[in-house]
């Protein structure tokens, strides 16, 4: 069973920047993809950002040259820590973020990630 914490959600001035971190534990490491999505008040939740194994990452539209997702050790530590960099924050970043992460190579959809984190509010006020 995989655990994984979340930290650096909060308030923030539009324009403003956060940092978000999440730290994976398990018994066993094998290489995984891991990932950020969002859910604002009465929206479904969306993808924001992954990391592949081989480091390699992808971004919604919505966050491309604003949200950096990087990882805090190497791949194989334990635990492993990820980092999500959010700049430039306007209210529509409004949500709270969840980190996700499974074994292997995943994508933008939801459905295959098998651990969640409890999520972090991030507010943005204008």
């Amino acid at each position: 069973q995989e655990q994984l914490v979340e930290s650096g959600g909060g308030l923030v001035q539009a324009g403003g920047s956060l940092r978000l971190s999440c730290a994976v534990s398990a018994r066993t490491w094998v290489p995984h993809t891991m990932a950020w999505f969002r859910q604002a008040p009465g929206k479904e939740r969306e993808f924001v950002a992954l990391l592949l194994p081989n480091g390699n990452t992808d971004y919604a539209d919505f966050v491309k040259g604003r949200f950096t997702m990087s990882r805090a050790n190497a791949e194989n530590t334990v635990p492993n820590t990820v980092s999500l960099q959010m700049t430039s924050l306007n209210p529509d970043d409004t949500a709270v973020y969840f980190c996700a992460a499974s074994p292997g190579w995943r994508g933008r959809s939801a459905t295959p990630y098998v651990y969640w984190g409890q999520g972090t509010q991030v507010t943005v006020s204008s």
